[in-house]
């Protein structure tokens, strides 16, 4: 099989044939540059799952799609651009709806089932894309490179079939809480009987962020969610558990996880429900997670306190909601950097670096191998002694890794984040948890990493060193990882069109990249 290993377009005019109107100079370049970042991650999917390679040529990628028996075609880019598929009369490009309808066709016959949700969430990521796009070209870009880096990510994860995909509603609705247009906004303040409050965990810097009435707890809410969840919470707000106590100061923002925002005045993170279809999944607090919270939290906690170095987690300290819209109504308290971001440094997300920003120390790393080993020492070593010592599995992939630089770019310290995602033996058995761990650091992680610097360094190969890096560590499962002709990928297309559970991962064996490296 053919590793397939590309990079979304810049902003800068990577552009597919469409089939919208492309005539207008202004909204035609932007429909298709449109087209172009949304085709990328579908792409992705579709010749990471379903295709299979024939040949290369000069120019172009050649796959079979066995569900129709036809021929697909790419450009021999690191990112998959320009598809066409053939037919009596030669080459046909196909625009992103085209694209749509041809996956949604190679789906049905390639599973037997129907699927008529998820093509309209790939349009519908595509339009958000669009509706970005407008949004960006009025507005400046913001100064801080932590903030550039988390609201960079305009086609998102690289191997979802609708990343950009905002529930179908009205961009009117969810454009102004949109990391990737910039946004800033304050939050709302609610009051909260206290004979309704449930919460666990520190959650003191709740109490922080405004004054609540005597009788009533203070509890933030994402104006977003208020609005979605208003007719659930209708009779709280009418018999009092619930009362509007106004705004927050209106610089909070929301990170690249959209329902995560960070509070920098008082360096906190907090973590809303969002009742909308991001990627995979409807991203509620869920009561089950909620309640298992504090125990995984401290058993990060307390893998990353017996690391030497800078590494760090940032603790999901505690959460509040109400008793009568507990998964609603919940908010997660994070910490912010203090204490944990070693002395001049700056944070910055791993996606970001993927998908590039202004200000990405990939731009001027002149010694790629270098920066790369600095790089690989932050986040490879703390993921390997979690799970290797601890049990814990911690969910390193693109949007839950932080990399710290100092003043010249250099990688000096990874950040971990998220304890929803985290596994811990044996609740999982070792197998799955490895599994998981391989899939999130390796697939996702380094491997998008390392083809963004191999893009800007042509000639550069970064495996070696990933190599050596993996192979330092006394981890029983690593001499057959490096041995392994293959590598578990993720099958998020597979797994939407199934409509399977989002947290129930479905994996392909992917050719692996460290095996003689």
């Amino acid at each position: 099989m053919e590793r397939v290993d590309l990079m979304p377009p810049s902003d800068g005019g990577d552009s597919a044939p469409g089939d919208r109107a492309h005539d207008d100079p202004v909204t035609g370049g932007l429909a298709r540059r449109a087209d172009a970042h949304a085709a990328v991650p579908l792409l992705n999917c579709l010749l990471r799952e379903v295709a299979r390679p024939v040949r290369r040529t000069t120019e172009h990628r050649v796959y079979h799609l066995p569900g129709g028996d036809r021929l697909l075609r790419v450009r021999r880019t690191r990112r998959p651009t320009d598809p066409e598929v053939r037919t009596a009369d030669g080459w046909h490009p196909l625009g992103h709806t085209e694209l749509v309808k041809l996956v949604a066709e190679e789906l049905r016959r390639h599973t037997g089932l129907s699927n008529d949700e998820l093509p309209a969430e790939m349009i519908d990521s595509r339009d958000a894309v669009a509706v970005l796009l407008a949004a960006r070209a009025g507005t400046p870009q913001p100064d801080d490179p932590y903030r550039r880096s988390e609201q960079s990510l305009l086609t998102g994860h690289t191997h979802h079939p609708a990343p950009k995909a905002r529930g179908g509603g009205p961009a009117a609705g969810w454009l102004p809480y949109a990391p990737e247009a910039y946004a800033r906004f304050p939050l709302t303040l609610l009051g909260l009987r206290e004979d309704t409050v449930v919460e666990e965990g520190d959650t003191s810097a709740l109490d922080a962020l405004g004054t609540a009435p005597p009788g009533y707890r203070l509890l933030p809410a994402h104006p977003w969610q208020l609005d979605l969840a208003a007719p659930e919470l209708a009779a709280a707000f009418a018999d009092g558990r619930l009362v509007r106590l106004g705004t927050t100061a209106p610089g909070t923002w929301p990170t690249a996880a959209i329902r995560t925002l960070y509070a920098p005045e008082r360096d906190l993170f907090l973590k809303f429900s969002l009742d909308v279809r991001i990627t995979n999944d409807i991203r509620r607090l869920w009561r089950h997670d909620l309640l298992a919270l504090r125990r995984t939290d401290a058993a990060v906690c307390t893998a990353f306190e017996a690391f030497e170095g800078p590494p760090a987690w940032l603790s999901d300290r505690g959460y509040r909601t109400a008793d009568f819209a507990f998964e609603a109504l919940a908010v997660l308290v994070r910490d912010g950097f203090r204490d944990h971001l070693l002395p001049g440094a700056t944070p910055l997300l791993a996606a970001g670096l993927v998908e590039g920003f202004d200000g990405s120390p990939l731009d001027r790393a002149a010694d790629p191998g270098a920066w790369w080993a600095a790089y690989l020492a932050q986040v490879v070593p703390p993921a390997l002694a979690a799970f290797a010592g601890h049990g814990v599995v911690i969910e390193a992939h693109l949007q839950n890794t932080l990399v710290a630089v100092d003043a010249e770019g250099m990688p000096v310290q990874a950040l971990y984040r998220d304890a929803e995602g985290v596994k811990l033996l044996p609740e999982v058995s070792r197998e799955a948890g490895w599994e998981r761990l391989v899939y999130c650091l390796v697939v996702n992680h380094l491997a998008e990493i390392a083809g963004a610097l191999a893009e800007r360094h042509p000639g550069f190969d970064p495996w070696p060193a990933a190599r050596r890096e993996l192979a330092r560590h006394d981890v029983p499962e690593i001499p057959a990882l490096l041995a392994s002709p293959t590598l578990p990928g993720k099958t998020n297309l597979l797994l939407r069109w199934t409509n399977a559970n989002g947290a129930d991962a479905r994996y392909l064996p992917l050719p692996n990249p460290l095996r003689g490296a």
